[in-house]
């Protein structure tokens, strides 16, 4: 799928799910496209004496419920489309999760594994140096995302804070504690995710210790998941990262895994090797696609036999695909929800920023979980109401918490009535 395709098909959902939401057309009209996007060029000096331009984008999607909010991520594959896409869906999510943060996303298209770090420091600078002017804590802040980290996120304060002329903390979220980051961040999007699985438990009776679970991405995201939901009582049976994945039926020693791939970048452990493909067709009761975009698409959809699939990622399943696997009754719960955890998380980093007060571990975790428990409820009661799928519903609720600020001001019915 092209890049063009990404933001087309992200756009395509605004038309389904406003029809089961009180949104005026103005407001949908809007969101069809984003307030704006600034591309920039960003000169480095490489460690060899030589420069290099490397091209990136800042995209602030809407702020009618408040500041911007959204990742930056560092990718040979990034592009504007992407960026927007990726724009539209943190300001749907951020409306979902009933924070008040409007969308945003930013990139720069490099592969970050082939810079020094003394390289990436200069690239990481001078990225908020081109966007400074539209960045900030009250109009929009970014945070981590693929291949960036609580280090970048730390140089890039550091730059604003200095073109600012003062400490500025609250301008980006993900950072390392010691500089005004919140503990409980690094395992939020997971967290988010595994608490919300929790509610669906309830729900529908089940016990997790009779569930087994695949996760398509080992990342971050994707291992902090496997731990919470290992330690929980699910069988973790299968993981794959880019290269190769692990399957056990029996269930994998997820903490071994976990500590081979960060101590030697390779999966290893207790099972057979597995390809990613492989690993989404398995026959397992919940699977968690936790890498990149269009990982489940109309030609491999059928392979899917998971009862549940949670969305860690952002945008999993092509639009052909999420169809395909509503009508086969797969419970879908969508990316705008299922990783809602991270970016609610940095709304309480930039909340104990701005008050100049830090939470507890505890503290963190108990309002997440509220937070979490509520929004999938929400959803679900929706979900079930207009006997629709949940993604459906979680758009409608967000198009509904944006109509109202943005209809606060007036529509073509409120200006015509003299």
């Amino acid at each position: 799928m092209s890049a063009n395709d990404v933001f087309t098909n992200a756009i395509k959902r605004l038309d389904t799910s406003a029809k089961f939401s009180n949104a005026h057309a103005e407001t949908v009209s809007r969101l069809r496209q984003p307030k704006q996007c600034l591309e920039v060029h960003i000169p480095v000096r490489m460690d060899d004496g030589s420069e290099q331009v490397f091209t990136g984008y800042r995209c602030l999607y809407d702020d009618a419920r408040g500041p911007g909010k959204g990742g930056i991520r560092f990718h040979p594959d990034v592009s504007r489309e992407e960026v927007m896409a990726l724009a539209f869906w943190m300001t749907i999510k951020c409306a979902v999760a009933n924070i008040p943060f409007g969308g945003g996303k930013g990139g720069v298209i490099v592969d970050p594994r082939k810079l020094s770090k003394a390289e990436l420091e200069r690239l990481s600078r001078g990225f908020m140096r081109a966007i400074s002017g539209v960045v900030g804590p009250e109009t929009d802040v970014p945070a981590p995302d693929v291949y960036t980290n609580a280090t970048i996120m730390a140089w890039m304060m550091d730059e604003y804070s200095v073109i600012a002329g003062k400490r500025s903390p609250a301008v980006i979220t993900g950072k390392p504690v010691a500089l005004g980051g919140s503990v409980g961040r690094d395992d939020a999007t997971a967290r988010g995710g595994f608490y919300q699985i929790q509610e669906l438990v309830k729900i529908k009776h089940w016990k997790p210790s009779n569930l087994s679970v695949a996760i398509h991405g080992f990342g971050n995201a994707g291992q902090l998941f496997a731990k919470l939901a290992s330690e929980a009582g699910y069988n973790v049976v299968a993981v794959c990262d880019s290269r190769t994945g692990l399957h056990n039926p029996d269930g994998l020693d997820v903490a071994s895994v976990i500590d081979a791939k960060n101590n030697t970048r390779k999966l290893s452990g207790d099972g057979k090797e597995i390809s990613g493909e492989d690993l989404l067709g398995l026959d397992v009761d919940i699977l968690v696609p936790a890498s990149l975009e269009n990982t489940i698409t109309a030609d491999n959809q059928a392979d899917v036999k998971a009862r549940v699939i949670i969305e860690l990622a952002n945008g999993p399943l092509t639009n052909d695909a999420d169809d395909a696997i509503s009508k086969r009754e797969i419970i879908t719960i969508p990316d705008v929800l299922a990783n809602s955890g991270g970016v609610t998380v940095s709304y309480f980093e930039w909340t104990q920023n701005r008050a100049g007060y830090a939470w507890t571990l505890d503290q963190v975790h108990d309002r997440l979980q509220a937070k979490m428990s509520s929004e999938f409820r929400s959803v679900w009661e929706l979900a079930q109401d207009k006997s629709i799928d949940l993604r459906t519903a979680a758009y409608a609720i967000g198009l509904n918490r944006l109509a109202e600020a943005h209809e606060a001001t007036g529509t073509s019915e409120f200006f015509a009535n003299k």
